[in-house]
């Protein structure tokens, strides 16, 4: 050994210091999912949630791919133990409740347990936090990451406790964005797109003696279209409590708006006949909210020592329930890349590239079925009592979560949107929606040319009786 490393032997060790080998930046569904998921492969990590637990956050519709990543987090038992509201689907009701049917998860074929839930935030994200803390994480509440920056070597992360304003700085391998719509990360970078095509705004509040569905469903979710643009989410989320909400393109909001949200809000559900009926006798218990679902993506979902999960990395319409369900789903996903980066040595970007593409894909997905909603000629068909059996069940695989499904149903499903499509120059099933300017659907952008490549027999052999 030379004289020089004898001396200070530190010196011929390139091996880096960390303080954890991972950060994780917010403590809702998606960063507690990448954490529990990170601890379970034996790694150490901290998680920094600017709250303090239990915090608001409206309540919410899971989708049936749920249960995957509950029985890969190991809290399926305490969910069941939970109580939550059993939900099998949602039921579609139009404006006037004359039209409409069953989303039914039970129909879906590529999930391995449709049941799933509405849950109540409060809880659910309680439930998921203590599960990180069980397996390991450093979980610090009341703290709010407030910069971070990459080296070669090494994410560092700044942080101020919300108590004292005391700052800490940290060394990690990697970090874990899941900030949601805070998005750390994604302006840090100016990653951020918007979708102007999903500039809506939501009123809502939770209301109790809300008449939940008759049957052996009484739980779903029920979705109910007003005769504009607009759309009502009712949901239940404990044994008394339902959320009501109201979602409007932003034109139609501020043509609609009242002078406070309230206002806003009885307005609106005292023009829509079929929820002015069942909200007869509703008592409100929370106050009325009011927020901007304007969507959005990023340009990229991962970069060098970095991942983003969540509502990070982006943000769609509430319409179809994806938020919890993508969320654990991208957490876990975001720890098993920085699992393999770890054994490779590889904290790049590109060595990222197959999560980013994967993501934007899910993405891609869901958002076609959320701006499709947005037009008439799709809730025509989406709304009708009897829409082909085959082709709906391949649209209920997407919504029950099974957004990278077979081939198969990516086939029927390039089959409804052809439906959709010819909807709008001959009516294959009644024009429900009205179409006038005054309706408030965003512009229409240049449609995909998918329809003229599917002919009119595969359409009229999907619809025929049987074919299911």
């Amino acid at each position: 050994m030379c004289r020089l490393a004898q001396v200070c032997p530190l010196m011929t060790t390139s091996k880096p210091r960390y303080d954890f080998d991972f950060a994780v930046a917010g403590g809702g569904p998606a960063g507690s999912s990448a954490a529990i998921s990170l601890a379970q492969r034996g790694h150490s990590v901290v998680l920094f949630e600017r709250e303090t637990f239990p915090r608001f956050h409206i309540g919410e519709s899971l989708l049936s791919t749920a249960n995957e990543a509950f029985a890969a987090l190991g809290v399926t038992e305490q969910i069941e133990a939970a109580c939550f509201p059993n939900k099998w689907g949602a039921r579609l009701f139009t404006h006037d409740g004359q039209s409409g049917r069953y989303v039914n998860f039970t129909d879906v074929r590529e999930v391995a347990r449709p049941q799933t839930y509405q849950v109540c935030r409060q809880e659910f994200d309680r439930i998921l936090l203590e599960r990180a803390r069980e397996v390991g994480v450093d979980v610090r509440e009341g703290y709010n990451v407030s910069a971070c920056e990459f080296a070669p070597d090494a994410a560092t992360v700044d942080v101020a406790s919300r108590a004292d304003a005391a700052t800490t700085r940290m060394r990690v391998r990697a970090l874990v964005d899941a900030t949601g719509r805070g998005g750390l990360l994604a302006r840090k970078f100016n990653l951020r797109s918007d979708e102007p095509r999903l500039a809506n705004i939501a009123v809502f509040a939770h209301y109790t003696n809300v008449p939940r569905l008759e049957g052996s469903r009484p739980a779903d979710i029920s979705l109910i279209a007003r005769s504009d643009a607009g759309w009502f989410w009712l949901i239940p989320i404990s044994r008394e409590l339902t959320s009501v909400g109201v979602v409007l393109p932003v034109r139609l909001y501020r043509r609609l708006a009242k002078d406070s949200a309230e206002e806003t809000l009885n307005s609106a559900i005292a023009d829509t006949s079929l929820v002015a009926d069942l909200m007869r006798k509703a008592r409100r218990e929370w106050p009325v909210r009011v927020e901007k679902d304007f969507s959005y993506s990023a340009s990229v979902y991962a970069g060098d020592r970095w991942i983003l999960a969540g509502d990070a990395g982006f943000f769609l319409d509430p319409v179809f329930s994806t938020g919890v369900s993508v969320a654990m789903e991208s957490g876990i996903e975001a720890a098993a890349e920085l699992h393999r980066a770890l054994m490779r040595n590889d904290f790049s970007a590109s060595s990222f590239a197959a999560f980013s593409r994967r993501h934007r894909k899910r993405f891609k997905t869901f958002r076609r079925f959320v701006v499709g909603f947005y037009t008439p000629q799709f809730r025509d068909i989406f709304f009708s009592p009897e829409p082909p059996s085959l082709i709906f069940r391949s649209v209920v695989t997407i919504l029950a979560g099974r957004w990278n499904a077979s081939l198969w149903t990516r086939f029927l499903n390039q089959l409804f949107f052809c439906a959709v499509s010819i909807q709008k120059r001959f009516n294959m099933t009644p024009a429900v929606f009205r179409r006038d300017q005054d309706a408030g659907y965003p512009s229409e952008t240049r449609s995909e040319k998918t329809c003229a490549q599917i002919n009119a027999p595969a359409l009229a052999s999907a619809r025929r009786p049987g074919s299911s």
